[in-house]
């Protein structure tokens, strides 16, 4: 299922604050977002035990029960995971991971409330979960009759969001640092081979890993900590970043003519990390008009062409990568800032040979 319209994670508790007390929701998003971990937060607030049931996991009598027999009688009778006296969440994470038989199942009690002759206790809620089919994971068609019993809502990844989160959950320093440095690398489109890729899920589990490694882990660790939890473009940058916290040497100090850019062949990760960082703050600081620029925007401009002679005399591909255009072909820094680069730039370089 395409979105149309996203909520964000900060947005979705009031969203099912006032829809799942009422009507089940489904809850869509690529992987690694968290969704599990805000319908259990949800269930928390409200007081709820949270009731996971992987769909991926369940045959249809999981749900259903199986038949005993009472007076002479057969009935279902539901497992007791479900059968609670008291509400609760009831959690379908992957529902549409499961079988067919089994999302028939669910009908009753997603639409009813109901399995067999056991009804969900009044003030429980039922969310549901899943990725889409375009995330490269495992996902089933959702029939019909099921996708018209549920209340849809597509959650999309927030570096605000996270961000805010993470200062106050013990989430390492580094990563921490990184993503407010550079929010865009929290979350990249799942590949479509079998490699690790950059989500919410994968920057925690690498801090959970830095955490457990300690303050002396070596530059090789971290090398393989990275490439084994994020985007490969982004473990590099990652493992650069590390390197200037490390040598308490930044893209600030090069703005300020503290330090040079580092020219060492072992160093060209740290090169390429700077080059972005700087692209990043040009991105961020310089605004569309060249009137409306404030001060310390012209003076970063004014600063931004210099180094970007230092830096082609280093290497002209990575000097490129900081005035490249998008992948659709369209330029990402102000069109002033580039007429003057293109205009300014013999002048500089003639004024250092």
């Amino acid at each position: 299922m395409q979105a149309a319209i996203t909520v964000t994670p900060a947005q979705l508790p009031d969203v099912l604050l006032n829809v799942a007390v009422v009507r089940p929701v489904f809850v869509w998003g690529a992987p690694g977002i968290g969704k599990s971990s805000l319908v259990r937060s949800f269930a928390d607030s409200l007081g709820l035990d949270c009731v996971t049931l992987l769909g991926t996991q369940l045959a249809p009598e999981d749900l259903i029960g199986v038949p005993q027999i009472v007076d002479g009688r057969s009935r279902f009778a539901p497992p007791v995971s479900i059968a609670r006296e008291t509400p609760y969440c009831l959690f379908l994470d992957e529902l549409n991971a499961s079988s067919p038989e089994v999302q028939k199942a669910f009908y009753s009690l997603i639409l009813d409330r109901r399995i067999g002759e056991y009804e969900l206790p009044a003030g429980s809620v039922v969310i549901g979960a899943g990725n889409r089919a375009t995330d490269n994971a495992l996902a089933r068609p959702m029939a019909s009759a099921l996708l018209n019993r549920l209340v849809h809502v597509h959650l999309s990844a927030s570096a605000r969001d996270w961000l805010a989160w993470a200062a106050g959950a013990g989430i390492h320093p580094w990563v921490l640092d990184y993503l407010l440095n550079r929010p865009d690398h929290l979350w990249t489109a799942p590949p479509k081979t079998e490699e690790p890729f950059s989500t919410p899920r994968s920057w925690h589990m690498l801090s959970d890993a830095l955490h457990s490694y300690g303050d002396e882990v070596d530059d090789e660790t971290v090398r393989i900590l990275a490439f084994g939890t994020l985007t490969a473009s982004h473990a590099s940058t990652f493992r650069a970043f590390v390197k200037t916290v490390r040598n308490a040497f930044g893209l600030e100090a090069v703005l300020k003519g503290e330090a040079n850019w580092p020219a060492a062949p072992q160093d060209r990760d740290l090169l390429y990390f700077l080059a972005e960082t700087f692209r990043a703050r040009l991105v961020k600081e310089l605004s569309a008009d060249k009137a409306s620029a404030s001060p310390a925007a012209r003076q970063l401009a004014y600063r931004g062409k210099a180094l970007l002679v230092e830096l082609a005399e280093i290497s002209l591909e990575v000097a490129q990568i900081v005035i490249a255009s998008d992948d659709d072909g369209r330029p990402v820094l102000p069109s002033w800032f580039l007429v003057e680069v293109t205009r300014d730039l013999p002048r500089l370089v003639a004024a250092r040979s």
